[in-house]
């Protein structure tokens, strides 16, 4: 097996982990129109999702050494910050446990991540334009019933295609959560939430790494370090684009991509 396709699923990773535009989606339709066999990279491609979050942790490690601290010290703000992640995590969390084998048989399917990227494109034009005053700045300053919301509008997300940092950050926004914090709040609650899908698939098939046909250590480890490095460039700008563009580029994109993928499977290009 040559490195070249640890790195270009891991440069997909990167790149697309952590924009409204489904890293998932992009993984699956790239295995698929390179030919990769979607059952052997599965796992591949759930671990290297480790590598961009860790992006996140690198470059916010300031926040969350602060949250640390202040957790130690019993200082409100911080145990609002830790209590906001939870509740937005929880709900993915009791989904994804109870309906693990329906998202996995979602995960060999490009015509449902082509059909939920259009979509997920409209809603973001919809949300953009009818979405209510985002006046609520800052992680810790979330009400409860707005980051169990995020939380429940996040479960949306393991349909591939959608987009969890999509799902999460445009539900934020929804929700009257300005754009700078709805893109910091998705970045965090990456961090959990990926930590947790990881160590479910390597519980389940972590059996499977080094196995006769099947990806081994080295090549998940290319990937990770390709997805980490990619993701860095990548999460320094978007919030910076973001706030003086807003997500309509990413909408077209996702529909653009979405209808170029039907008429790919459908053997029309």
């Amino acid at each position: 097996m040559s490195v070249t396709e640890p790195i270009l699923l891991g440069i997909v990773e990167g790149l697309t982990e952590f924009l409204p535009v489904s890293s998932t989606g992009h993984l699956i339709l790239a295995s698929a129109l390179l030919g990769y066999d979607e059952e052997k990279w599965a796992l591949f491609n759930v671990v290297i999702q480790l590598g961009a979050i860790l992006a996140v942790i690198v470059l916010y490690w300031r926040t969350f050494w602060a949250v640390a601290v202040g957790l130690i010290k019993r200082e409100p703000v911080s145990w609002r910050f830790l209590r906001n992640l939870l509740l937005a995590f929880l709900p993915a969390a009791v989904v994804g446990l109870a309906f693990h084998k329906q998202i996995e048989a979602l995960l060999g399917r490009p015509d449902v991540v082509c059909v939920a990227l259009i979509a997920g494109g409209i809603a973001i034009l919809a949300i953009e334009r009818l979405a209510k005053r985002q006046d609520i700045v800052g992680v810790s300053e979330l009400p409860v019933r707005t980051s169990l919301g995020i939380g429940f509008i996040q479960c949306i997300s393991m349909i591939p295609g959608v987009s969890r940092s999509g799902a999460t950050i445009l539900g934020a926004l929804s929700l009257g959560v300005e754009r700078r914090t709805a893109a910091e709040f998705s970045f965090f609650l990456a961090v959990p939430t990926m930590l947790g899908a990881t160590v479910l698939e390597l519980a389940k098939n972590g059996h499977a790494i080094g196995a006769p046909g099947q990806v081994g250590l080295g090549t998940i480890a290319i990937g990770f370090f390709v997805a980490f490095v990619v993701a860095l460039a990548v999460i320094r700008g978007f919030v910076t684009f973001v706030s003086r563009h807003g997500f309509g580029p990413f909408a077209w994109y996702r529909i653009v991509a979405g209808a170029v993928g039907l008429l790919w499977l459908k053997g029309l290009v």
